[in-house]
């Protein structure tokens, strides 16, 4: 898929333009807004952090498991 360049420009001018229109919250709810935006962003890193280690334990159990069969795995050097 190509993404015209000339199309993606006007829509970003114009949705700027917008945004100096729109009406402005109020400094209170607008931190609000972040502040729950935030505690949620951190709920998700929290759980993309346990998913992650999850998937660890388990690639490392399979690990052994193969060198227990003989099979030898080279670790790659980064």
């Amino acid at each position: 898929m190509d993404i015209n360049k000339e199309n993606l420009e006007k829509a970003l001018s114009s949705k700027k333009k917008q945004s100096d229109d729109a009406p402005q919250m109020p400094k209170e709810m607008e931190i609000g807004f972040h502040q729950g935006a935030l505690n949620t962003l951190v709920a998700e890193r929290m759980e993309l952090i346990k998913i992650i280690q999850n998937v660890e334990k388990i690639m490392q159990l399979h690990l052994q498991r193969l060198e227990e069969l003989g099979v030898k795995i080279e670790k790659k050097k980064e």
